[in-house]
């Protein structure tokens, strides 16, 4: 039986565009992660500032507490919105803020499916632009930080600048409440976040929940969203059905030459 499914397994067709980005994207994420840990080592080398073991252990034990529950958790629910462009999203940051953003609503606009080869090649165009764009930004943020320095501090645009943040997040929970451009929609999925948001609520009013733990949260309400989802979808609360505001898309009559 194992030698049967080993053989199926075998030959299973990926598509030429899935083999070219996870292939593409691992020798990215080799060499950036390569850049990423020779750029400090060369700078201990040239300035002999190298860190003491007692320095660097505490250090490494405190971020990897907090960071490592979070990635884990990331990657679980990030992974199957952003398909291959995962790779170029971790290396260049900003998921919630920017690339989940983009990479759902470039879907939208297209009228793909997330975890499709389609979608999978939306996302990844979204991301690079985004990942771009964002680049030229900085740099240009970067030359005008001196000469805009006065406007910056201006307390008008010191509050504004506060509702950034809130604005990113308003527009993709927009993205999620909304049906889409698919042929089906999934009824009552909010109610699916009924049970972990709560919670939530209560761990951050009994004062539990930190920032500190969030990693560590997001890893216990992971298995509770999809056992909150099993259990409404086995009542028939949360089902699939048909998406009233789907338009098929019309088919162009194939011409024939005579």
């Amino acid at each position: 039986m194992r030698k049967e499914k080993s053989k199926e397994a075998s030959t299973v067709k990926v598509d030429p565009f899935t083999k070219w980005a996870h292939k593409t994207g691992r020798r990215f994420m080799l060499s950036f992660l390569l850049y990423t840990f020779c750029i400090p080592l060369i700078i201990c080398a040239i300035y002999d500032c190298w860190p003491s073991i007692k320095m660097l252990v505490p250090g490494l034990i405190a971020i990897c507490a907090i960071m490592l529950p979070t990635s884990i958790a990331e990657v679980a629910s990030y992974v199957p919105i952003l398909g291959s462009s995962t790779y170029l999203t971790w290396a260049t940051g900003n998921l919630m803020n920017l690339k989940i953003p983009c990479a759902i609503e470039a879907q939208k606009i297209a009228k793909v499916e997330a975890n499709t080869t389609v979608g999978d090649c939306i996302s990844l165009i979204s991301t690079c632009i985004a990942s771009v764009t964002t680049i030229i930004i900085l740099a240009i943020g970067m030359l005008l930080l001196v000469p805009l320095k006065g406007i910056l501090q201006n307390e008008v645009i010191a509050t504004a600048s506060n509702y950034i943040l809130p604005a990113l997040f308003g527009c993709m929970s927009l993205g999620i409440i909304g049906r889409g451009s698919a042929p089906t929609y999934i009824k009552n999925r909010l109610l699916i976040a009924l049970v972990p948001a709560a919670l939530v609520s209560i761990l951050a009013i009994v004062g539990i929940a930190s920032s500190g733990l969030a990693g560590y949260l997001l890893l216990v309400m992971i298995p509770i969203s999809i056992l909150a989802a099993r259990i409404l979808w086995k009542k028939g609360i949360v089902k699939v059905a048909p998406n009233p505001g789907y338009h098929a898309p019309e088919e162009t009559p194939v011409q024939v030459e005579e």
